[in-house]
């Protein structure tokens, strides 16, 4: 039987509430994934915006390349999945309604540049980038989405990005690109 408490209330307990569920289940709430090759790396550009938006009611899914300890990830209230095992399994439910990519792993991924393609070809999905590399597939314009972290927010990404081993502050601030798909509706994702 899956145990479906809050991830808050077995955090130090020893159990794994992700254990042999499928990676993503059907959700009424409103689905945000974000991808990133490392755990630091997502918590570093993104980890307040997802625990914002964890506390607002979303169902947040990250999923990283490196497999690391999933507890940093677990601190900001989010579902830790690794991609290897992500790629493999359907997503159930609704579409996603929001997506947060590392640009230059959406760039070199085909798994991963699959899902977001898969989520923009909706028309509905608010997509963000962070990174240095402006991906191919996207319009070449881009606006700057800026989102002030609650203090609750600082406070959890400071307590996450210690616990990934990332020495520095968090900022107040965290910046990213939000961009449309070229054509969603003629690009293929299978």
């Amino acid at each position: 039987m899956a145990d479906h408490r809050p991830y808050a209330r077995l955090f130090g307990t020893g159990a794994d509430p992700a254990g042999p569920q499928p990676p993503l289940r059907h959700s009424l709430r409103p689905r945000l994934t974000a991808l990133a090759p490392t755990t630091a790396d997502v918590i570093g550009h993104a980890g307040g915006w997802l625990l914002d938006q964890v506390l607002a009611g979303w169902d947040v899914t990250v999923i990283t390349a490196d497999g690391c300890d999933p507890r940093p990830l677990r601190i900001l209230g989010v579902r830790p999945r690794d991609l290897d095992i992500m790629s493999c399994a359907p997503v159930l439910g609704p579409c996603l309604e929001a997506v947060a990519v590392r640009s230059d792993l959406f760039a070199r991924d085909e798994r991963v540049r699959r899902m977001v393609l898969a989520a923009a070809g909706t028309g509905r999905a608010d997509i963000r980038l962070w990174g240095e590399v402006w991906p191919a597939d996207f319009e070449e314009c881009a606006r700057p989405v800026s989102h002030e972290l609650s203090f609750a927010a600082l406070a959890f990404k400071a307590r996450a990005m210690a616990a990934a081993g990332v020495p520095a502050e968090p900022a107040a601030t965290e910046v990213f690109l939000q961009g449309q798909v070229r054509r969603p509706g003629l690009v293929r994702v299978d």
